[in-house]
């Protein structure tokens, strides 16, 4: 059983000992994590390094937001959609952003508008 509260000192002597290091990463502004439906951004956050034989493990530390993926829409789609309503290719792309890129969905959007 550990007491309550332990001497910090102590307490890296103790990690040293069993090879483990610890070190917080300083002046870190944003860290990114990308995924295919969007990206985690964490602004501020704080980052401690464990390095325990000879393997480093990042600890992030901070209130994350998710930045959905705005999908690629390839040009052929976009003239699809624009041929087959009648809308102009900015709007094609930008409803076709809205459905992912789901052509028949864009195209059922624009022609009930």
């Amino acid at each position: 059983m550990m007491p309550g509260k332990i001497n910090p000192k102590k307490m890296k002597q103790m990690m040293k000992q069993m090879g483990m290091e610890m070190e917080e990463i300083e002046g870190v502004e944003k860290i990114v994590i990308y995924t295919p439906a969007g990206n985690y951004v964490f602004d501020d956050a704080q980052v401690v390094a464990t390095t325990m034989q000879g393997t480093t493990t990042y600890q992030i530390t901070g209130e994350a937001r998710f930045e959905e993926a705005v999908p690629d829409i390839p040009d052929e789609d976009v003239a699809l959609v624009a041929s087959q309503t009648g809308a102009t290719e900015e709007v094609a792309r930008t409803t076709l952003i809205e459905t992912r890129g789901d052509i028949a969905e864009a195209i059922l959007k624009l022609s009930q508008q």
